[in-house]
């Protein structure tokens, strides 16, 4: 599935949403802005919508040039491969469920971690990971900046050689064989 939202065909406002500076957010200010976007479902929760049939929903809320932000719904069968933001940094808020977040390591398994409802987690551009439902009927909100125009896709060998693709923003991430 892909999508491809621009600023005409996105759900929310500038006016709908927590105050923005007018300039690219730094991954610290983003888990605040977030977590303050969280605590407006009003906003975003009529858009939730899970079909275990149909993979992982997903829409995007707002899109300007500063700032790109999405609502995902997870289910447990849901992953996204490993992945990275190219030149944005990220944060997610969790609001419903658990996601689980795993991060590559060199010369061992993936460090794996669980993050609830409630909580949110942030990253800067040079951040790899992968993220999945850890609960049916998950949900999180993301929030990019810069907003997201390229992102790297990552395909591991058997030996353990990780590859890097570039992808569109608009290209729903999976699992790379």
């Amino acid at each position: 599935m892909t999508l491809a939202p621009s600023p005409a065909t996105t759900i929310l406002t500038r006016d709908d949403l927590p105050s923005l500076p007018g300039r690219a957010l730094t991954s610290r200010e983003l888990r605040a802005w977030v977590r303050a976007l969280a605590a407006r479902p009003d906003l975003w929760e009529q858009h939730v919508h899970h079909d275990p049939a149909s993979g992982r929903h997903y829409v995007s809320l707002y899109r300007d040039a500063d700032i790109d932000v999405w609502l995902l719904c997870w289910n447990l069968e849901d992953d996204t491969g490993w992945h990275d933001h190219d030149t944005s940094s990220g944060a997610v808020a969790v609001t419903r469920g658990a996601v689980t977040e795993s991060r590559p390591r060199l010369g061992g398994a993936a460090q794996v971690k669980t993050v609830r409802a409630g909580r949110t987690l942030a990253f800067g551009p040079d951040h790899i990971h992968r993220m999945g439902g850890a609960v049916d009927g998950s949900v999180s909100l993301h929030a990019y900046s810069p907003p997201l125009w390229r992102m790297g896709q990552y395909a591991v060998s058997d030996s353990g050689v990780m590859r890097r693709f570039s992808v569109s923003y608009a290209d729903e991430l999976r699992p790379l064989s």
